[in-house]
């Protein structure tokens, strides 16, 4: 299955959704950290992940998050990835179709930067039933200020690994 690269949600419920934010501070490039607020398909059950990346720019984290936020939604199942990324959402919809055309190159000529990142985001979101939704960041969404929350949770306990952390919210 690969991601269609559509900007609206469907309707096929049940879905999940994934609310996505990376941070860098006290300066990008620097330490980095990512934070996801997932959503069950039940609508009540929501999961909060977070992880230290180390040093990194805010690019980097924020493909983490999208990475780490996907990869806890089971595969084949529909999932809504909400983000205030346009660079982590353009390049699933939008720009991926180019890069590949292309050898993976920018407009410029020169290899995607962060490709590593791409590729594994790429290959998560090929396994989902994946849909974008962009929210303005710092605007008062409370999921997208929970996640911007949690990787500024991460960075301030640079715990040293990306490995997710979990707490169920019933």
């Amino acid at each position: 299955m690969r991601y269609d690269g559509s900007m609206t949600s469907k309707t096929d419920l049940p879905r999940w959704v994934a609310y996505t934010d990376g941070a860098c501070a006290p300066s990008n490039p620097g330490p980095s950290g990512w934070g996801a607020v997932v959503i069950a398909p039940d609508g009540r059950t929501e999961t909060d992940h977070y992880g230290f990346i180390g040093p990194g720019t805010n690019q980097i984290a924020e493909l983490t998050a999208a990475i780490e936020g996907l990869s806890v939604v089971p595969e084949g199942a529909s999932v809504e990835l909400v983000s205030d990324s346009q660079y982590v959402l353009k390049g699933l919809s939008e720009w991926r179709a180019g890069w590949e055309r292309k050898g993976f190159k920018n407009s410029k000529g020169e290899i995607v930067a962060n490709l590593a990142l791409w590729k594994r985001l790429f290959s998560i979101a090929d396994a989902r039933r994946v849909t974008t939704r962009w929210v303005r960041g710092h605007n008062g969404d409370v999921y997208n200020e929970r996640a911007d929350a949690l990787a500024n949770t991460a960075l301030r306990l640079k715990s040293g690994s990306s490995a997710a952390r979990a707490q169920a919210v019933a």
